[in-house]
């Protein structure tokens, strides 16, 4: 790690020799940290009995650089957060970290990246490559790895301003066998965008292979996924910024004769959400309030894959700090404010109840929690 930041620094102030730009020119650093002060409450286990309420104040810390020049770019972003934990970047102040130790950090992103008129595609590990709504399915933390390429078609219609052809191979576990035995991840999407963006529709399908069915290798069976997913985005008000936000989740997989799924969970593949929103944050002085409604299935999506943002429940009873975020229906209220370009503030709360009881009772949960996000 050490030898990585000299190489940086050394990349950032040495130019090159001969030539009219240096590497400093060719480099984009970003840095950003989020501060969080959050409660959680009413957060019922499946025995009926109810988990104690928690306070917690967290924090965020990420940074990175990208180099680019002509058609090709590569880079990388370091995180804070627990390394078996995917789905979270945040640290709790005074949890696990041995009476101010230092902090766990880890590489989000390492990519190499070109770019030809159109065509787009990356190699390494980096961002979910593929247009959604909210984080219900995919979480923003969660950074895949594998091969992605994309094309933009520009198409000569009053009615329609582009197609953007996205797929990708993704691997979530090697097995160190044949490619058809890692646990991977494939997707393909076709983001059809309407003149001014007025109407946006991103059908996709995705299939998930060798899935284990717990993560952290506490797994027993392992599960495929062949997701279908219809997304929308609509403009309601021209030139106003309000928006309508609409997916739907079907998983065509069979588990009817899978002996290691209960019959009650065995056709719960379906999910879908539906979100309203006015404003956004990318201006000084701007407010932004969204509203969210979630029904997801258990297999409607691969829940440590998700979000665990909206409740308590996770795996930890199988060794795994990972969240298990699908089986429920809740709502996301979110009111949020831009000081600046650099910083702003968001406050959330979240309502969320069990559809298929694992045990005596339902779970649920309630959560608020008020952010302060800034970045250079």
């Amino acid at each position: 790690m050490k030898q990585l930041y000299c190489l940086i620094v050394l990349l950032a102030v040495i130019p090159l020799h001969g030539q009219k730009d240096s590497i400093l020119s060719r480099i984009n650093f970003e840095m950003d940290y989020r501060f969080r002060a959050e409660q959680d409450w009413d957060s019922r286990k499946s025995d009926g009995t109810f988990r104690a309420d928690r306070s917690r104040l967290r924090y965020r810390l990420r940074t990175g650089a990208t180099y680019s020049h002509n058609w090709y770019s590569f880079g990388f972003r370091l995180r804070t957060g627990d390394l078996r934990k995917q789905q979270d970047p945040q640290l709790t102040l005074g949890t696990g970290l041995k009476e101010f130790g230092t902090l766990p950090i880890g590489f989000e992103k390492a990519y190499f990246q070109f770019e030809h008129k159109n065509l787009k595609s990356w190699m390494g590990k980096n961002t979910y490559p593929f247009r959604k709504n909210n984080e219900l399915f995919w979480s923003d933390n969660v950074f895949t790895e594998g091969i992605m390429m994309s094309y933009r078609m520009g198409i000569p219609s009053k009615r329609i301003e582009s197609i953007n052809i996205t797929g990708g191979h993704f691997i979530i576990a090697s097995n160190n066998e044949a490619f058809s035995g890692d646990a991977y991840f494939q997707g393909i999407q076709a983001a059809i965008a309407s003149k001014g963006k007025r109407i946006e529709l991103f059908p996709s399908i995705y299939f998930f292979r060798n899935i284990p069915d717990i993560p952290d290798g506490a797994h027993t069976f392992l599960l495929d996924y062949s997701i279908l997913h219809l997304g929308a985005r609509l403009k309601l008000i021209n030139n106003h910024k309000l928006f309508l936000a609409l997916d739907y989740y079907e998983n065509f997989s069979n588990y009817n004769d899978n002996s290691n799924i209960v019959p009650a969970l065995s056709d719960q593949k379906t999910g879908y959400t539906l979100g309203v929103q006015y404003g956004d944050l990318k201006e000084a002085r701007r407010f932004m309030g969204k509203l969210t409604y979630a029904y997801l299935e258990r297999f409607s999506n691969l829940d440590y894959m998700a979000q665990n943002d909206w409740a308590r429940w996770d795996y930890s009873g199988f060794d795994s700090p990972d969240g298990r975020l699908s089986n429920l229906w809740g709502i996301e209220a979110v009111l949020a404010y831009a000081i600046s370009e650099k910083v702003n503030l968001v406050s959330k709360y979240y309502l969320v109840e069990q559809l298929v009881p694992y045990g005596a009772e339902k779970e649920t949960g309630q959560r608020i929690r008020f952010d302060i996000n800034l970045k250079i």
